[in-house]
């Protein structure tokens, strides 16, 4: 193999990972998606037109597809998190020593990458945990007492609609920043492309 197209193998684990996550986010989000137009509630031509409406697969499946992307979504995401730990923490710091004057701002791309972040990690932690309540409190319906776990059923059907739809926005906003690196190195990774240069990690981490 050409030593010229060889990627770290700390890219290539950044890499699988991010795929690995965009793939299971990618279910989470369109069986979301499908909820949130197909609702189940009301009667055939009454109050909800799409009342049994059957869009590629039938309901159950439907669910299926929601619940175990998103649990592996969950999955990628910690183990995504956990490996850009440091890159987050000394973000962090920089951001709080930059607004206490300590020393000098971070540029405005810098800046961006950072809040985006934030709002994505803390839109996912929402989203993750009102997700999980559905999977281990599944009551609430046909019949069975809902658990009203800190709030209602609604209420966490709401939160986790919401928080779905910001985690959805921001994550696609983060991915089109990002389109150069992630092209590159995907097709050094199908080798489709020969390459004049190895994709580093400090590349990585200019990224992110």
């Amino acid at each position: 193999m050409n030593t010229q197209n060889r990627l770290s193998s700390k890219t290539r684990t950044f890499w699988i990972i991010d795929f690995l996550l965009a793939i299971s986010a990618l279910l989470a989000g369109l069986s979301g998606v499908y909820f949130l137009y197909f609702v189940s509630g009301g009667y055939q031509g009454g109050r909800n037109p799409l009342y049994g409406v059957t869009l590629f697969f039938d309901r159950t499946t439907w669910d299926l597809l929601h619940t175990w992307g998103g649990v592996a979504m969950i999955a990628a995401a910690v183990i995504h998190i956990t490996l850009h730990w440091n890159w987050f923490v000394s973000m962090i710091s920089r951001t709080i020593k930059g607004i206490s004057g300590k020393i000098s701002c971070l540029n405005r791309n810098a800046q961006r990458n950072f809040w985006l972040n934030i709002i994505t990690g803390l839109s996912f932690l929402v989203t993750a945990v009102s997700g999980m309540y559905f999977l281990f409190f599944p009551g609430g319906s046909n019949g069975t007492p809902d658990p009203s776990v800190l709030f209602n059923r609604t209420t966490w059907d709401i939160i986790h609609t919401w928080s779905g739809v910001s985690l959805m926005i921001t994550a696609m906003i983060h991915f089109t920043i990002h389109w150069k690196w992630i092209l590159n190195v995907t097709k050094k990774m199908l080798r489709l492309i020969p390459s004049q240069e190895v994709v580093t990690t400090s590349e990585l981490e200019g990224a992110r």
